[in-house]
């Protein structure tokens, strides 16, 4: 299909769904495209199979196979990471720094690998040919919390800023570990060297932060030669381009690279505040990157749901249902529960260990990374396991975002009127105490 007539049909999809949703059903917007571009997909696909002779299905053919994963892996998503982090909250990011790493560390090690565990399980009673490393593969595409889907979906319905912090850090953070993982465990199954895992991890984070930080340095004094504010954003668009395409090329993580780019430049144009606001006096800079973030994410969320015409239902789907969206809430809750006993007393929010679990457990949206990992998949394992792959990410994404997207808003409140009761109850019997 013709790449202009694909963004034709992508923006008229943008543009009606977000008209109907506005006057007619209220859904936050991210979570409408998705939902609607979903159900889209489905009576197209019906179509499809009602009236196998039409020249529609050409088109509909071509809907689905457009190149997910090069638009996201090698186009889009270093920019989208630069929009988030360049949103960071330098003060609440030092403040909630160690359950933030924990969590983007450690929760992302624990549940990939029990989600490949219990997996396994799983899969070997229903004769599901996969073994444990495949298993654990699979934990590793959908246990990493996405940055697009937790930046474009959860800010916008009313949690407190520090809440939001602690999760956006950590989803900008924890695809640097999910993806090191990924690659781990893939170079297992297909006995390749790079099966070092603290080598690996090393590698891919120091080396990111590394070049992100010379390359950002050096192109952000380019930024105090000029007054102009459209090469403000000339700049930051080759800074983040540029150093996610060096770490790429050099095995380093580009997703983390990006991350780094965005907080060294927000950080950066922090302080020269004064001299921005002056030549910037209009904002440019920062319209642009909120406009083309909104826009990318967007994008990306019709895409998702149009990419299920070209999904083959996996015979174990009845299995695959249930059982991949259990075993994730649960290795999710572990993962956090874990990393909550070590945060200790610095669990944010005042929250105690069971509400801050639950928090963080129905939070934890998943997005385009996962499905451009499951797509990838296809180089490597059979096309029966690769169906199982993309049936559970697909089933993984539209649980996150459309079941907890959805109602989240009501469990941070039911927890927020939780803990004021608790607080309350606490300084009631203190205060009988004495």
């Amino acid at each position: 299909m013709n790449i202009l007539l694909f963004l034709i049909i992508l923006l008229a999809f943008i543009v009606f769904i977000g008209i109907i949703n506005e006057r007619i059903f209220h859904i936050q917007s991210d979570i409408a495209l998705i939902f609607f571009s979903l159900i889209i997909a489905l009576i197209l696909a019906l179509a499809r199979v009602l009236f196998p002779t039409t020249p529609l299905n050409g088109f509909i053919d071509n809907l689905g196979e457009f190149g997910f994963e090069e638009y996201l892996m090698d186009g889009v998503l270093c920019f989208m990471l630069f929009a988030g982090a360049s949103k960071v909250n330098m003060g609440k990011f030092k403040q909630n720094l160690r359950p933030i790493c924990l969590l983007a560390l450690l929760t992302t090690l624990i549940s990939s690998f029990l989600y490949g565990a219990i997996f396994f399980l799983i899969a070997s009673a229903f004769n599901i040919p996969m073994d444990i490393w495949m298993c654990i593969l699979l934990g590793c595409v959908v246990s990493p919390t996405d940055p697009i889907a937790a930046t474009g979906i959860l800010n916008k319905i009313g949690l407190s800023k520090n809440v939001c912090s602690v999760i956006e850090n950590e989803s900008l953070f924890n695809d640097g570990t999910g993806v090191t993982l990924f690659i781990f465990v893939r170079s297992i199954i297909i006995h390749s060297s790079d099966s070092n895992f603290a080598k690996l991890m090393l590698k891919e984070i120091v080396g990111a932060i590394a070049v992100a930080l010379i390359v950002s340095f050096i192109l952000f004094r380019l930024m105090e030669l000029t007054r102009d504010p459209i090469r403000y954003i000339l700049i930051s668009l080759l800074d983040v381009s540029a150093v996610y395409m060096i770490c790429e090329h050099m095995g380093f993580s580009g997703v983390i690279a990006s991350v780094v780019c965005g907080m060294f430049f927000s950080y950066s144009m922090d302080k020269m505040e004064r001299r921005v606001k002056v030549i910037d006096n209009r904002e440019y800079y920062e319209d642009f990157w909120e406009i083309l973030e909104s826009m990318l994410n967007a994008v990306l969320f019709v895409m998702i749901g149009l990419l299920i015409l070209n999904l083959n239902i996996s015979p174990y789907i009845y299995i695959l249902v249930p059982a991949s969206i259990l075993v994730l809430v649960f290795s999710r809750a572990m993962g956090v529960f874990v990393s909550s006993i070590l945060t200790g007393k610095h669990i944010p929010g005042n929250y105690n260990l069971v509400e801050f679990t639950t928090l963080m457990t129905w939070s934890a949206l998943k997005g385009g990374l996962s499905l451009a990992l499951a797509i990838g998949t296809a180089e490597y394992l059979s096309p029966e396991i690769n169906d199982v792959f993309m049936n559970v990410t697909y089933l993984t994404i539209f649980f996150t975002v459309l079941v907890q997207g959805l109602t989240v808003k009501k469990v941070y409140f039911a927890l927020e009127k939780h803990k004021a009761n608790r607080i309350l109850n606490k300084s009631s019997m203190k205060g009988g105490s004495l």
